[in-house]
């Protein structure tokens, strides 16, 4: 065999170098000195910053994934907080709008029912106190329906008032709820006296003129102005006297007509009365009349010629 085919390496057993307790105990020894001396001499300080900036690039890539995983789930946590705070918030201010309504509404009822019994304490003719219901179903006429009626001594042709003065009169009772026709309807009239002069006149009903009232046949040259209130004159044995009705708005004068146009506004609330007063008819407070008694011929005299 020649000798340059012959295997002239060393066999395993020699190979080994040196043993893995030998290089633990050199790596451990090399990684103590380090730290000490880092931690004196501070010698790894640059190597460390200059290897954390290198990898900074890497690291932040890294962590975009956790960090959008983690808010991501926190921003969508935070909006349902959010839309549920909203919510809460946007019933609260509408609960307390409505409150906010009612106690308005209420204290609007309040001061409307404090002016209504001021005027019932100025009225001597007995009274009830109703609520309105709803207005009638005819559209062609001024009618409301109240919650009082034959049960409760409602009469046919009792006046009805509000804290601001007449507002009609019952024309119809039923058992349980009345019917209530405005002054403003056209088959309504009322007598009336200028409280500033003292003349007395009837107002008509007008809805053709904004819910108004109208002075008929009133002379062209009769003292009228705009702004005489006009009261019940309590001839007619069914208003008592000194209830305001009406207010003159406008008075036109024509020179080829004998009457004057005479617009009035209604003082009570012909289109918002909510609390009313049922007074009794004046009629029925008047004594009745003495008997008429009958006129006997005169008996001829003694001695006068037949």
């Amino acid at each position: 065999m020649p000798l340059g085919t012959l295997d002239r390496s060393p066999p395993p057993f020699f190979k080994q170098g040196p043993s893995a307790l030998s290089k633990l105990m050199v790596f451990s020894a090399l990684a103590l000195f380090l730290m000490v001396a880092d931690v004196r001499f501070k010698i790894i300080q640059p190597l460390r910053a200059t290897l954390a900036t290198v990898l900074y690039p890497v690291q932040w890539l890294a962590m975009r994934p956790v960090l959008l995983l983690r808010h991501g789930g926190q921003y969508f946590a935070d909006l349902e907080t959010a839309q549920t705070r909203e919510a809460e918030a946007r019933r609260k201010l509408a609960l307390q709008s409505q409150q906010a309504g009612q106690v308005d509404q209420l204290t609007l009822e309040n001061t409307r029912l404090r002016k209504l019994l001021a005027l019932r304490d100025k009225v001597a003719t007995p009274s009830q106190a109703a609520e309105v219901l709803y207005d009638a179903a005819d559209p062609y006429t001024r009618k409301i329906i109240i919650d009082k009626g034959l049960a409760q001594g409602v009469e046919e042709g009792s006046p009805v008032i509000d804290e601001s003065g007449v507002l009609g009169q019952v024309t119809r009772v039923y058992p349980l709820v009345s019917e209530v026709t405005l002054v403003i309807d056209s088959d309504q009239a009322i007598p009336v006296l200028n409280a500033r002069t003292g003349a007395r006149s009837v107002a008509f009903g007008d809805p053709a003129h904004a819910g108004s009232l109208e002075l008929r046949f009133m002379a062209g040259n009769a003292d009228v102005q705009a702004g005489d209130l006009l009261t019940t004159s309590g001839v007619d044995g069914i208003y008592p006297p000194g209830l305001p009705v009406a207010r003159v708005e406008k008075v036109e004068r024509r020179a080829d007509s004998a009457f004057a146009r005479i617009y009035c506004a209604p003082q009570a609330l012909v289109t918002g009365a909510r609390h009313v007063m049922v007074l009794k008819p004046v009629s029925a407070q008047i004594p009745p009349r003495p008997p008429v008694e009958p006129v006997t011929a005169a008996s001829p005299k003694k001695g006068a010629r037949k």
